[in-house]
């Protein structure tokens, strides 16, 4: 009598999760401290891939609006999260919410601070309509949340 056994790998991806962040917040730590707290988002990110390190976690920030466009292009198909925080492009371009919803992969909308709260044209978003989801006012620990919201 003869047996066989087949064995069977099962290959595990973690899920990738991209945050993209608009203009200025390359200047976290420096700016407006009192509204968007003291620390570097490079700083931040480190915390993230330590605490989520069962997944992949990429980052990428641009002043540019066409640039964040493009990235979103670039991941909107493939990645099983974006989290972005326009900033100020948030209320302004038309062109960043058309893109979140062309493509197929989530976008959780996240801002520091609670826009609703400060100036009337902060309380118009033009990628919500778009977005799975939006998160805002908890300073960095939205994009926490945001993560968690993957999961």
């Amino acid at each position: 009598m003869r047996f066989f056994c087949t064995l069977h790998f099962i290959t595990f991806n973690p899920m990738k999760i991209i945050i993209i962040n608009g203009p200025n917040l390359n200047l976290l730590g420096k700016r407006e401290p009192e509204i968007y707290g003291g620390k570097t988002f490079e700083s931040y990110f480190a915390d993230l891939q330590s605490k989520f390190k069962d997944l992949e976690l990429e980052y990428y920030q641009s002043n540019i609006e066409g640039e964040l466009i493009d990235k979103i292009q670039e991941v909107g198909f493939s990645y099983d999260g974006i989290i972005l925080n326009a900033a100020a492009y948030t209320h302004t371009s038309v062109g960043l919410g058309d893109v979140v919803k062309a493509v197929n992969t989530p976008v959780v909308e996240v801002h520091i601070s609670n826009t609703l709260k400060r100036e009337d044209f902060r309380h118009v978003s033009y990628i919500s309509p778009g977005a799975k989801g939006v998160i805002l006012g908890f300073g960095l620990l939205s994009y926490d949340l945001a993560i968690r919201s993957f999961l």
